[in-house]
C-alpha cells in the first residue's frame, strides 16, 4: 500500500491524516479542473491539507482548447497523464481557481 509522509509521520491511503475541513466546498471523491499559476490539471480530490491538496487519477492538461466547450467536457486539445498509480501535491496558494469536472477525467494521452 502507497505511503505518504506528513510532519515526519507515515500514512497510508487507508490511515491519512485528518486534513483541512475549513472548506466545505472541496469536497474528497470529487472529480476536479483545477488551474494553478502555471498548469491546469484534472483529478481526483483524496485528501486536504491546511497547504496542499491531493489528486489521484491526475493529467495535466496542456492545451484545453477552447475554453468554454473543455469545461463544459467537450473537447481538450492536449492532455498528459501522469502514471496511474501515482498521487499529485498541488500547493493550495498556487491554486487559482477549481471546478468540478464535468465530462470526466482524462486518463490518456492526447
Amino acid at each position: 500500500m502507497k505511503t505518504v509522509k506528513n510532519d515526519g509521520e507515515k500514512y497510508t491511503k487507508a490511515k491519512l491524516p485528518k486534513g483541512d475541513k475549513s472548506n466545505p466546498f472541496m469536497v474528497i471523491g470529487t472529480d476536479y479542473f483545477i488551474r494553478t499559476v502555471t498548469h491546469y490539471f484534472t483529478g481526483r480530490l483524496v485528501w486536504v491539507g491546511d497547504k496542499e491538496i491531493v489528486l489521484e487519477k491526475v493529467s495535466w492538461i496542456a492545451d484545453t482548447g477552447k475554453f468554454s466547450e473543455f469545461v463544459n467536457g467537450k473537447t481538450v486539445n492536449e492532455v498528459e497523464p501522469f502514471p496511474s498509480n501515482s498521487t499529485v501535491i498541488i500547493g493550495r496558494g498556487s491554486i487559482i481557481d477549481m471546478t468540478e469536472r464535468i465530462g470526466g477525467l482524462l486518463l490518456s494521452v492526447k
